[in-house]
Protein backbone atom coordinates (compact mmCIF):
# COMPACT_ATOMS: atom_id res chain seq x y z
CA UNK A 1 0.00 0.00 0.00
CA UNK A 2 1.63 3.34 -0.92
CA UNK A 3 0.34 6.38 1.19
CA UNK A 4 1.01 10.00 0.58
CA UNK A 5 1.34 12.56 4.02
CA UNK A 6 2.03 16.24 3.62
CA UNK A 7 4.40 16.70 6.34
CA UNK A 8 5.36 20.00 8.02
CA UNK A 9 9.55 21.09 7.69
CA UNK A 10 10.11 20.07 11.62
CA UNK A 11 12.84 18.15 12.84
CA UNK A 12 10.17 16.19 14.74
CA UNK A 13 8.02 14.95 12.11
CA UNK A 14 9.52 11.82 10.18
CA UNK A 15 12.16 13.19 7.46
CA UNK A 16 14.92 15.51 9.03
CA UNK A 17 17.08 14.38 11.90
CA UNK A 18 19.32 15.61 14.37
CA UNK A 19 23.26 15.00 13.27
CA UNK A 20 24.55 12.55 15.05
CA UNK A 21 28.34 13.06 14.01
CA UNK A 22 28.50 16.76 14.64
CA UNK A 23 27.16 20.11 14.72
CA UNK A 24 24.79 21.17 11.90
CA UNK A 25 25.10 24.37 10.62
CA UNK A 26 22.89 27.15 12.23
CA UNK A 27 19.53 27.36 10.67
CA UNK A 28 19.98 24.33 8.45
CA UNK A 29 18.09 21.52 8.65
CA UNK A 30 18.84 17.28 8.20
CA UNK A 31 17.64 15.99 4.76
CA UNK A 32 16.72 12.42 5.39
CA UNK A 33 15.43 10.84 2.07
CA UNK A 34 15.05 7.74 3.14
CA UNK A 35 13.95 6.37 6.36
CA UNK A 36 13.19 3.02 7.36
CA UNK A 37 10.38 2.71 10.45
CA UNK A 38 8.22 0.31 11.94
CA UNK A 39 8.70 -1.88 8.66
CA UNK A 40 7.96 1.06 6.60
CA UNK A 41 10.28 2.65 4.14
CA UNK A 42 9.41 6.34 3.93
CA UNK A 43 11.07 8.08 1.08
CA UNK A 44 11.22 11.96 0.41
CA UNK A 45 8.96 12.21 -3.17
CA UNK A 46 11.37 13.86 -4.91
CA UNK A 47 8.96 14.42 -7.80
CA UNK A 48 6.89 17.23 -5.27
CA UNK A 49 10.09 18.96 -4.49
CA UNK A 50 10.65 22.46 -4.55
CA UNK A 51 7.08 23.04 -4.02
CA UNK A 52 5.77 20.33 -1.48
CA UNK A 53 7.21 18.00 0.90
CA UNK A 54 5.32 14.70 0.80
CA UNK A 55 6.64 11.28 2.43
CA UNK A 56 6.13 8.23 0.46
CA UNK A 57 5.19 5.30 2.44
CA UNK A 58 6.24 1.98 1.39
CA UNK A 59 5.52 -1.59 2.47
CA UNK A 60 5.83 -3.84 -0.16
CA UNK A 61 8.62 -4.15 -2.97
CA UNK A 62 6.35 -3.79 -5.85
CA UNK A 63 5.32 0.14 -4.74
CA UNK A 64 9.68 0.26 -4.57
CA UNK A 65 9.87 -0.21 -8.13
CA UNK A 66 7.54 2.42 -8.91
CA UNK A 67 9.45 4.81 -6.64
CA UNK A 68 12.70 3.56 -8.32
CA UNK A 69 10.98 3.77 -11.84
CA UNK A 70 9.37 7.35 -11.14
CA UNK A 71 12.52 8.84 -9.99
CA UNK A 72 10.25 9.66 -6.66
CA UNK A 73 13.77 8.27 -5.57
CA UNK A 74 16.64 9.04 -7.51
CA UNK A 75 20.51 9.40 -7.70
CA UNK A 76 22.73 6.03 -7.54
CA UNK A 77 23.11 5.53 -3.84
CA UNK A 78 19.66 6.18 -2.62
CA UNK A 79 18.12 3.73 -5.58
CA UNK A 80 20.80 1.21 -3.96
CA UNK A 81 19.44 1.48 -0.52
CA UNK A 82 15.81 1.24 -1.58
CA UNK A 83 16.42 -1.65 -3.63
CA UNK A 84 18.18 -3.50 -0.73
CA UNK A 85 14.79 -2.66 1.08
CA UNK A 86 12.80 -3.87 -1.58
CA UNK A 87 14.56 -7.35 -2.03
CA UNK A 88 13.99 -7.86 2.13
CA UNK A 89 10.02 -6.82 1.44
CA UNK A 90 9.60 -9.27 -1.46
CA UNK A 91 11.31 -12.43 0.69
CA UNK A 92 9.07 -11.54 3.60
CA UNK A 93 6.64 -11.79 1.12
CA UNK A 94 7.57 -14.86 -0.40
CA UNK A 95 8.50 -16.75 2.70
CA UNK A 96 5.30 -15.71 4.11
CA UNK A 97 2.88 -17.28 1.23
CA UNK A 98 4.86 -20.55 2.01
CA UNK A 99 6.41 -20.55 -2.09
CA UNK A 100 8.17 -24.46 -2.54
CA UNK A 101 11.15 -22.14 -4.09
CA UNK A 102 11.94 -19.29 -2.11
CA UNK A 103 15.33 -18.32 -4.36
CA UNK A 104 13.34 -18.99 -7.76
CA UNK A 105 10.94 -16.81 -6.62
CA UNK A 106 12.76 -14.40 -5.03
CA UNK A 107 15.46 -14.19 -7.97
CA UNK A 108 12.21 -13.14 -10.47
CA UNK A 109 11.34 -10.24 -7.98
CA UNK A 110 15.13 -9.02 -7.62
CA UNK A 111 14.81 -8.99 -11.74
CA UNK A 112 12.27 -6.62 -11.77
CA UNK A 113 13.56 -4.61 -8.91
CA UNK A 114 16.63 -4.02 -10.73
CA UNK A 115 14.75 -3.76 -14.32
CA UNK A 116 12.91 -1.07 -12.74
CA UNK A 117 16.02 1.78 -13.45
CA UNK A 118 18.89 -0.62 -15.03
CA UNK A 119 21.62 2.27 -15.60
CA UNK A 120 21.75 2.64 -11.95
CA UNK A 121 25.04 0.95 -10.82
CA UNK A 122 24.37 1.17 -7.27
CA UNK A 123 20.82 -0.76 -7.95
CA UNK A 124 22.12 -4.22 -9.51
CA UNK A 125 24.83 -4.11 -7.04
CA UNK A 126 22.24 -3.93 -3.88
CA UNK A 127 20.29 -6.79 -5.55
CA UNK A 128 22.80 -8.62 -6.05
CA UNK A 129 24.58 -8.41 -2.38
CA UNK A 130 20.94 -8.87 -1.11
CA UNK A 131 20.22 -11.97 -3.18
CA UNK A 132 23.78 -13.61 -2.37
CA UNK A 133 22.87 -13.42 1.34
CA UNK A 134 19.51 -15.01 0.94
CA UNK A 135 20.93 -17.52 -1.09
CA UNK A 136 23.40 -18.81 1.50
CA UNK A 137 21.12 -18.05 4.29
CA UNK A 138 17.53 -19.34 2.47
CA UNK A 139 17.81 -22.26 5.24
CA UNK A 140 18.01 -20.17 8.11
CA UNK A 141 15.18 -19.37 10.21
CA UNK A 142 15.95 -15.90 10.49
CA UNK A 143 16.85 -15.31 6.88
CA UNK A 144 14.52 -12.24 6.75
CA UNK A 145 15.69 -10.35 9.97
CA UNK A 146 19.26 -11.06 8.49
CA UNK A 147 18.13 -9.39 4.57
CA UNK A 148 16.42 -6.56 6.87
CA UNK A 149 19.84 -6.09 9.05
CA UNK A 150 21.45 -5.88 5.50
CA UNK A 151 19.84 -3.36 4.31
CA UNK A 152 19.97 -1.28 7.17
CA UNK A 153 23.79 -1.61 6.95
CA UNK A 154 24.06 -0.73 3.60
CA UNK A 155 21.46 2.64 3.96
CA UNK A 156 23.86 3.42 7.24
CA UNK A 157 27.11 2.87 5.63
CA UNK A 158 26.06 4.94 2.80
CA UNK A 159 25.91 7.74 5.06
CA UNK A 160 29.12 7.23 6.40
CA UNK A 161 31.02 7.17 3.24
CA UNK A 162 29.14 10.60 2.93
CA UNK A 163 30.57 11.96 5.38
CA UNK A 164 33.75 10.81 5.15
CA UNK A 165 34.30 11.54 1.94
CA UNK A 166 32.72 15.20 3.12
CA UNK A 167 35.75 15.22 5.43
CA UNK A 168 38.09 14.13 2.71
CA UNK A 169 36.92 16.49 -0.26
CA UNK A 170 36.56 19.48 2.14
CA UNK A 171 40.74 19.96 1.84
CA UNK A 172 40.27 20.39 -2.37
CA UNK A 173 37.95 23.39 -1.05
CA UNK A 174 39.88 25.28 1.39
CA UNK A 175 41.25 28.00 -0.57
CA UNK A 176 38.69 28.02 -3.58
CA UNK A 177 36.54 31.51 -4.72
CA UNK A 178 34.30 29.35 -6.37
CA UNK A 179 32.32 25.73 -6.95
CA UNK A 180 30.41 24.48 -9.49
CA UNK A 181 27.43 21.71 -9.06
CA UNK A 182 25.65 19.98 -12.08
CA UNK A 183 22.72 17.18 -11.55
CA UNK A 184 22.19 17.07 -8.04
CA UNK A 185 24.79 14.58 -5.89
CA UNK A 186 23.57 16.10 -2.81
CA UNK A 187 21.40 14.08 0.37
CA UNK A 188 18.47 13.66 -1.84
CA UNK A 189 20.60 11.14 -3.57
CA UNK A 190 22.06 9.03 -1.23
CA UNK A 191 20.88 8.02 2.43
CA UNK A 192 21.90 11.41 4.00
CA UNK A 193 24.41 13.94 3.94
CA UNK A 194 25.66 13.77 -0.21
CA UNK A 195 28.44 13.40 -2.18
CA UNK A 196 30.18 16.55 -4.04
CA UNK A 197 26.87 18.90 -2.15
CA UNK A 198 28.18 16.62 1.31
CA UNK A 199 31.81 18.11 0.56
CA UNK A 200 30.76 21.40 -0.51
CA UNK A 201 28.43 21.55 2.93
CA UNK A 202 31.42 19.82 4.93
CA UNK A 203 33.64 22.79 4.10
CA UNK A 204 30.86 25.47 4.73
CA UNK A 205 30.49 24.00 8.44
CA UNK A 206 34.21 24.28 8.56
CA UNK A 207 34.16 28.02 7.91
CA UNK A 208 35.33 28.31 4.37
CA UNK A 209 33.72 30.26 2.33
CA UNK A 210 33.00 30.58 -1.61
CA UNK A 211 30.75 31.39 -4.23
CA UNK A 212 28.72 28.17 -5.26
CA UNK A 213 26.99 27.66 -8.36
CA UNK A 214 24.30 25.14 -9.37
CA UNK A 215 23.05 24.23 -13.00
CA UNK A 216 19.65 23.45 -13.60
CA UNK A 217 20.16 20.24 -15.26
CA UNK A 218 17.77 19.82 -18.17
CA UNK A 219 15.29 18.13 -19.14
CA UNK A 220 14.72 16.73 -15.34
CA UNK A 221 15.90 19.98 -13.68
CA UNK A 222 17.27 18.28 -10.81
CA UNK A 223 19.77 21.34 -10.24
CA UNK A 224 16.88 23.62 -9.93
CA UNK A 225 14.82 21.82 -8.72
CA UNK A 226 16.61 19.25 -5.80
CA UNK A 227 20.09 21.01 -5.87
CA UNK A 228 18.75 24.31 -5.27
CA UNK A 229 16.41 23.60 -2.60
CA UNK A 230 19.03 21.50 -0.46
CA UNK A 231 21.31 24.98 -0.79
CA UNK A 232 18.41 27.10 0.45
CA UNK A 233 17.91 24.23 3.56
CA UNK A 234 21.68 23.92 4.74
CA UNK A 235 21.67 27.91 4.42
CA UNK A 236 24.49 28.07 2.26
CA UNK A 237 23.52 31.07 -0.87
CA UNK A 238 23.83 29.84 -4.40
CA UNK A 239 23.28 30.87 -7.79
CA UNK A 240 21.25 28.70 -9.89
CA UNK A 241 22.60 29.12 -13.90
CA UNK A 242 20.86 27.46 -16.69
CA UNK A 243 21.82 25.08 -18.92
CA UNK A 244 21.84 27.62 -22.27
CA UNK A 245 24.14 30.31 -20.45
Amino acid sequence: MRELANIEASPSEGLFFCDCFRGVMKGSKEIRPIVWENKVLKLLDQTRLPIERVTVDITNYRDAVVAIRDMQVRGAPAIGVTAAYAVAMAAEEILASENDDFIKTLELACKEISLARPTAVNLEWAVQRMLSLATSRSSSPNVITELFEEAEGIHRDDELINRRMGAFGQELLADRKAVLTHCNAGALATAAFGTAVGVIRESWERGYRFQVFNTETRPFLQGARLTAWEFQEMGIPSTLIIDSA
